[in-house]
């Protein structure tokens, strides 16, 4: 499931979050990256343990904890600690798949990759290429959103980042270990969850809504890890 999230952050985050990535202090992003992605990523990221990241992290997080459509679907049992970087002056990241196993830098708990989310700081006409390019069964998904909006996919994923040849883009990402370890299922309960909310808000709770509920949750039951 490829997952657009408008607003993820308010207008007041989204200022606060800027003004702070203007003025960080960015390190070599290969300094995160797997055996793999050594040869094809370049560029900056943000030091998990600077203070500057630890206020950005606790205000995505946030952001993650209110948003009913992120919390719908990837149904997250844990979140690794928001990370941030920077493309800029050519630099892109080449096709590459997320390791199925991090670490989060704070923590230091073991995760397993089931969903990856980019949060945008950088509005488009800010910045020339860097799209998010993600391959799946039905083609290349070419993304490039509004500052404050989130993209969320499957860590199985293959994607990359195309070259940012003018301007500056400025981005977090994260990864979730779900409930739901398996993408289809994890689809469906979010299909089946956006059907219920759609036929509540036309009839309410009828017989039909409230079986539908129950059909939901007996699923979930069944197939989460917790």
């Amino acid at each position: 499931m490829l997952l657009h999230i408008p607003d993820l952050l308010t207008t007041e985050e989204l200022a606060h979050a800027r003004m702070l990535l203007g003025n960080a202090q960015w390190q070599d992003g290969r300094a995160t990256a797997g055996h793999q992605a050594l040869d094809v990523k370049n560029n900056l990221q943000l030091p998990p343990q600077a203070d500057t990241a630890r206020e950005l992290a606790a205000l995505v997080q946030a952001a993650l904890a209110r948003s009913p459509l992120f919390m719908s679907a990837a149904l997250p049992k844990v979140t690794m600690t928001p990370m941030f970087n920077c493309y800029q002056g050519g630099m892109t990241y080449g096709n590459h798949v997320d390791n199925a196993i991090r670490v989060d830098p704070l923590s230091g708990h073991y995760v397993r990759t089931d969903v990856s989310c980019t949060l945008f700081f950088s509005n488009p006409e800010e910045y020339e290429g860097g799209e998010l390019v993600v391959e799946d069964t039905y083609g290349l998904h070419s993304v490039k959103l509004p500052a404050g909006d989130m993209i969320l996919y499957p860590s199985t994923s293959l994607h990359r980042v195309e070259p940012v040849t003018a301007g500056a883009r400025l981005a977090s990402f994260m990864w979730t270990q779900s409930m739901i370890r398996d993408d289809a299922r994890r689809t469906m309960l979010f299909d089946l969850d956006m059907a219920i909310i759609g036929l509540r808000q036309q009839v309410g709770d009828s017989e039909e809504v409230v079986n539908l509920t129950a059909m939901y949750h007996n699923l979930l039951r069944m197939w989460a890890e917790v």
